[in-house]
């Protein structure tokens, strides 16, 4: 849904509807870029937002994002939605992250994407 704007929005209310009642999660990917806004919001729930990397990055030293981020993930919570944090790659990210509320965080810092590896995850 983020690089694409809805034309059809009463279709992709169904589609949604229908996944969820099937059992299946919904998500909207790279939230926060594009047209995956907090418009979407009011319409669709899913049960999963991902927030976009650009949001992400340097959350820890970036006032304004922070900011902005504290509101979204506010928002979600409230909505019932959970939070997935994509393209975290430091320490001081992650653990901002984690202090906002995000449980379910991904990125460089855990482990660059591999084939048929497994990282060391005991130091994080």
């Amino acid at each position: 849904m983020e690089s694409e704007e809805i034309k059809d929005r009463e279709h992709l209310k169904r589609i949604v509807t229908d996944y969820q009642a099937r059992g299946m999660n919904t998500a909207i990917d790279d939230f926060g870029a594009g047209y995956a806004g907090l418009g979407l919001l009011a319409e669709y729930q899913p049960d999963f937002l991902k927030l976009d990397m650009l949001l992400v990055r340097d959350v820890d030293t970036d006032e304004k994002k922070h900011i902005i981020l504290k509101g979204m993930i506010e928002v979600a919570y409230a909505l019932n939605i959970r939070i997935i944090a994509e393209g975290v790659e430091t320490r001081g990210e992650m653990q901002t992250l984690k202090d906002l509320g995000v449980e379910l965080i991904q990125g460089y810092y855990f482990a660059k994407p591999g084939f048929e590896c497994l990282p060391n995850i005991q130091n994080l």
